[in-house]
């Protein structure tokens, strides 16, 4: 009888096992709320489990990598078809997008809210040194604001104390901006998801350049023989169903959208 019980014990966790996936996803998938909106109902419609482990882009591609997820949902265009390319992923999905804002105090002493463009904003903030919070961390919003500092002719490590690298997540590195009362951009959702805001408020945002999509990319089984492919797959198929394109278009917070679905079969 003990026999029986080990080997029903033994089943039901190899199935348990089975039914579990371990995604890689950008900090904002999580500080905005809709990882909760999203996977419980992918759960309930499949069965599967996702076991969601919560970094910057840079550190999603890296567990990637070395195939200790399997799959990645992130949002830094050039890194993902390099990840591609180099066949640590099978291809890559466009699932959703928002954008990118700018966050300052609302005293604006470097008068950015009337910039003509993001570029100019970071022109005006690096010209008065105004206290300005990088996260720092090899994100996606790390790796844009990289890039828009060098469309702006202007480098960071050149910066003086006024620019600060904090080397966190969204969520910590708003903390950060709201304690200093400083400059600082981030992804739309997570901002209006963010509870300490102090004396912050948005001050730019519509520039094109600020698009901020976001991609979801299987971890290719040929590279680990482990990954979970077929659950992976599941999870790509669920997010371009009716269901999900639902949940994330009317995922809203105070009557505001935070990511609008753009995914294609």
């Amino acid at each position: 009888m003990i026999r029986i019980v080990l080997a029903i014990l033994m089943i039901t966790g190899v199935a348990a096992k089975a039914d579990t996936m371990r995604l890689a996803a950008t900090t904002s998938f999580n500080n905005s709320g809709l990882s909760d909106a999203l996977l419980p109902a992918f759960k309930v419609d499949t069965g599967i489990n996702v076991q969601l482990l919560v970094v910057g882009t840079g550190q999603a591609i890296r567990l990637g990598q070395a195939g200790d997820v399997d799959a990645i949902l992130v949002h830094s265009k050039a890194a993902e078809e390099a990840f591609v390319s180099a066949d640590f992923g099978t291809h890559r999905r466009e699932i959703m997008y928002n954008d990118f804002v700018l966050i300052g105090p609302s005293a604006d002493p470097s008068r950015i809210k009337d910039a003509e463009s993001a570029i100019e904003v970071l022109q005006l903030i690096a010209a008065t040194e105004m206290t300005f919070v990088s996260r720092g961390d090899d994100s996606g919003t790390h790796k844009k604001e990289l890039m828009l500092w060098s469309a702006a002719k202007l480098y960071p490590d050149f910066f003086g104390a006024w620019y600060k690298a904090v080397g966190a997540g969204m969520g910590a590195s708003l903390n950060s901006a709201s304690g200093l009362d400083a400059y600082i951009m981030a992804d739309r959702a997570s901002w209006l998801n963010f509870g300490n805001k102090g004396g912050l408020e948005l001050l730019y945002s519509g520039d094109p350049m600020l698009f901020n999509q976001y991609a979801y990319i299987p971890v290719n089984s040929d590279k680990h023989v482990h990954v979970k492919s077929e659950a992976a797959q599941r999870l790509e198929q669920w997010l371009l169903s009716a269901r999900a394109k639902n949940i994330i278009n009317n995922y809203k917070i105070n009557g505001e959208a935070l990511f609008i679905f753009n995914g294609a079969p």
